[in-house]
């Protein structure tokens, strides 16, 4: 059985990718800092005949990262994709928006740590074996932000928008391997109750695009819009 590891796996976006790939035969490894979540999602999912597991981990603390995709290659044989996309629902130290001009590095070292740099790493564990196999698909969830910036995310857009720099870099990079690595910027609120004038979509609506670039592997970039 394929598999999928989801770091920043939720029940939102997480929960709508897994079932998304766990419905059409993959098994999921559910990464995240809650194993409470985690451990109800798994369930969740269980109920739907998807099998599923946690792997808690923290993308801020890059060797329970590596060793929680380690422990979700050993359960599962391999890992054939990855998706990343941490979202900090709940507070992490140090973070805070601001707009370009009030950027600093104190306040931009830890969107780049949360968003960048774990992903980095998270690819870096999993891209080995990728190769080896020539087979493998990578992809990447920012805002849409990191494609056209607002002021008041000036620091969240930076980070997001290197993220997105490195992500189309890397599919240039690994043209030809049998690895395949893309961007999704969610230019939407997820959810309802988002901010006045923000168009809204629900996870279930935009999961389908993640199945989508792995089944077509036809561009290195996807943006969901209302």
């Amino acid at each position: 059985m394929p598999a999928i590891a989801i770091i920043g796996a939720g029940p939102g976006m997480g929960l709508a990718i897994a079932r998304t790939f766990g419905a059409r035969g993959f098994d999921v490894a559910l990464i995240a800092r809650t194993k409470t979540k985690l451990d109800a999602l798994v369930e969740q999912l269980g109920g739907e005949g998807i099998t599923a597991e946690a792997f808690p981990a923290d993308v801020l603390d890059r060797p329970s990262l590596v060793a929680a995709l380690q422990a979700a290659t050993a359960r599962f044989g391999a890992i054939d994709v990855l998706e990343y996309s941490p979202a900090p629902h709940s507070p992490v130290p140090g973070f805070t928006q601001a707009t370009p001009a009030e950027s600093t590095v104190q306040n931009l070292q830890p969107q780049i740590e949360y968003t960048f740099y774990g992903a980095v790493e998270a690819a870096r564990t999993v891209l080995p074996a990728m190769r080896e196999a020539r087979a493998g698909t990578l992809l990447f969830t920012t805002g849409g932000g990191s494609i056209d910036p607002i002021p008041m995310l000036g620091n969240v857009n930076a980070a997001g928008g290197a993220l997105r720099n490195w992500v189309l870099n890397l599919n240039k990079e690994l043209t030809g391997s049998g690895v395949y690595a893309a961007h999704v910027a969610i230019n939407v609120w997820i959810g309802e109750g988002g901010p006045e004038g923000i168009p809204t979509a629900a996870s279930e609506d935009i999961a389908p695009l993640y199945w989508e670039l792995y089944e077509t592997r036809d561009r290195a970039e996807a943006v969901f819009n209302a």
